[in-house]
């Protein structure tokens, strides 16, 4: 059985293929640039160098594939980033049409299940459909708010500011990205589940940004206190970067399009994962913010 993985350098799929080795497995990895592969990684793995927008590549990659995880690895700062991801997804589902995929685990987010009206999450909800609509074994995960997320503000919170466009003080799910990866593995692995199949990720516990900030505290050794910016805000601060309207847009939708959600799926022993924040933000947060304000 092949299972193919994309973006197998990402925080999600790293973990996915290290699970699949040591199951023994040999996956398919799809990869921009396979020096970013580790050494020992690439020699167990059978690799498979192109572009993911590459429709050519992507077809030829996953024909006879058992199962595929598909990550979109379109950047929220593309121009259009709805459509390019619609895009690269395309030639997935063709294959899924044709029956050349067994199986789909998709990477997905809660938010998808409003199919519009949540930013660049649409294109998840629209894949989905897409993926729904040629009758392939699929499951999607709707996952909760990445920690990795707390990384692209390294600055910030070596400042002691946590910014946030979100409601501060509504709790919401978060989730660290090696536990998706663990759901990703096993579901891969698994041969008993078909059909259409929603399951969430929601991480051990909802997390208002306020509560967030009290952690951070605590495991950063610093006081951090939380900022929220309004709508308006976010985008001229996107606009002041060089950022498209169109990649504007959608980041500001997420999370505008996501206050007063709520997930699809509930918290249950499915879509509880374990891992707690304070302890990821002490051994991966923590040094890299101390690095950044050099202490």
């Amino acid at each position: 059985m092949t299972i193919v993985v994309t973006t197998p350098t990402g925080h999600v799929g790293s973990r996915v293929v290290r699970l699949l080795l040591q199951a023994g497995v040999r996956p398919r990895v799809l990869v921009r640039d396979a020096d970013r592969l580790d050494g020992e990684t690439r020699e167990r793995v059978e690799v498979r160098q192109g572009d993911l927008t590459d429709a050519g590549f992507v077809r030829e990659a996953v024909a006879g594939a058992g199962n595929v995880f598909w990550a979109d690895p379109t950047p929220h700062t593309t121009a259009d980033p709805v459509e390019v991801s619609l895009a690269t997804a395309a030639p997935l589902a063709a294959a899924a049409r044709a029956g050349d995929v067994g199986r789909v685990v998709l990477l997905s987010s809660v938010g998808a299940e409003k199919r519009h009206g949540v930013g660049h999450i649409d294109a998840l909800g629209r894949i989905e459909a897409e993926l729904d609509a040629t009758g392939v074994d699929v499951l999607h995960l709707r996952c909760g708010y990445f920690f990795t997320n707390l990384l692209l503000d390294v600055e910030g919170l070596a400042r002691g500011v946590l910014t946030t466009a979100f409601d501060p003080s509504r709790p919401m799910p978060w989730v660290d990205p090696r536990d998706i990866g663990d759901v990703v593995a096993a579901r891969l692995l698994a041969g008993d589940w078909r059909g259409r199949v929603v399951q969430a990720v929601h991480g051990p516990e909802d997390l208002s940004f306020e509560q967030v900030a009290g952690i951070l505290t605590e495991a950063l050794g610093r006081t951090v206190r939380v900022e929220p910016v309004g709508d308006d805000a976010v985008r001229q601060a996107l606009f002041a970067a060089g950022l498209p309207a169109s990649a504007v847009e959608g980041i500001v939708g997420m999370a505008a399009g996501s206050r007063g959600l709520v997930p699809e799926q509930s918290r249950d022993v499915l879509t509880t994962t374990p891992t707690r924040l304070a302890g990821w933000a002490h051994a991966e947060l923590r040094p890299v913010v101390e690095k950044a304000d050099g202490s």
